[in-house]
């Protein structure tokens, strides 16, 4: 199997294995809407303060999925898996497209 095949396979895993954590676990996906909510209403309010890069944003937002939910993500962007990624990014869709309709 080739190295790509490969990668794709261990990233089809671990969203299989993130996908059945979410259907064991609904509330999940509320908690982690509500912290990525919080954290970019936060950072809006703090616009004309100090600015948060997007990294330290989605580095915040792990941290505390992590804090309130079963769900483990690394707080270093650096360590973060492509489910990981895959998942803070769709969190990152949705909220802006909340605050878009708004």
């Amino acid at each position: 199997m080739a190295s790509s095949e490969m990668q794709k396979v261990r990233v089809i895993n671990e969203l299989r294995h993130f996908i059945k954590k979410l259907l064991q676990d609904p509330q999940i996906l509320e908690q982690s809407l509500e912290v990525a909510r919080r954290a970019y209403r936060e950072r809006g309010e703090n616009a004309g303060g100090d600015y948060v890069s997007e990294q330290e944003l989605l580095a915040r937002i792990a941290s505390e999925i992590s804090d309130t939910t079963s769900t483990h993500i690394p707080e270093d962007p650096s360590e973060h898996s492509e489910a990981d990624k895959l998942y803070l990014d769709v969190l990152k869709e949705v909220v802006t497209e909340e605050q878009a309709l708004y």
